[in-house]
């Protein structure tokens, strides 16, 4: 079930590796009860949702004490898996629905992983400042860059200045227009060779 984590990132200690295998089960479990992922998708939930998660591994590798908020996390992404593998990252995943809050926090819970926290809240509603800001296609990119704007820190530890690293799919041209010279555009492709990922792309903004 692993395979297509260790295949990218060989280099995972025992604890990560175990608790990467612990999704599969935590997810369809609980998915059966409350759907967060698509009933048809459940089974690609390695390459489509955690593998895809961990594409903000290979834009940054955050350094140790980094805070990242996760906004509209649903049921966990792709704040689970960069807490799996960013042990010593603090993550707060938050998400408008309460029932995804509560997967994603039973999963952590069961997985045992203890640098994650979770509130089922609005972004606008977060007064916490953090380094990185990070989500998974949950809305355009200037509405999500104009609600995370005030929650990102002044103060730059990490390789790239502070701001926000988003996952989309398809056509983002319209999306960019207002960061062109900001934005920088990642083909996932590049990063893991998979069909799904060939229109998938990350964008990075320091803001």
């Amino acid at each position: 079930m692993t395979e297509p984590i260790l295949k990218y990132f060989p280099n995972l200690s025992i604890k990560q590796i175990d608790q990467f295998a612990q999704l599969g089960n935590l997810y369809e479990e609980w998915n059966s009860k409350i759907n967060v992922i698509s009933r048809k998708d459940i089974g690609n939930l390695y390459e489509h949702h955690i593998l895809h998660s961990l594409a903000i591994a290979k834009i940054l590798h955050f350094k140790k004490d980094t805070s990242i908020v996760d906004v509209g996390t649903g049921g966990g992404f792709p704040g689970i898996p960069l807490a799996i593998m960013f042990p010593e990252v603090h993550f707060l995943l938050i998400d408008s629905i309460g029932k995804k809050v509560r997967v994603a926090e039973a999963v952590a819970t069961s997985a045992h992983i203890e640098n994650c926290t979770f509130a089922h809240a609005r972004m606008e509603e977060v007064k916490e400042k953090f380094d990185f800001a990070v989500s998974r296609a949950v809305m355009p990119l200037p509405d999500l860059a104009k609600i995370v704007q005030k929650n990102i820190g002044k103060t730059n530890s990490n390789a790239l200045p502070n701001g926000l690293i988003c996952l989309k799919g398809g056509d983002l041209q319209n999306e960019i227009n207002s960061y062109r010279k900001q934005a920088v555009i990642y083909n996932i492709s590049d990063f893991f060779e998979e069909d799904y990922f060939k229109t998938k792309q990350g964008i990075y903004l320091p803001l």
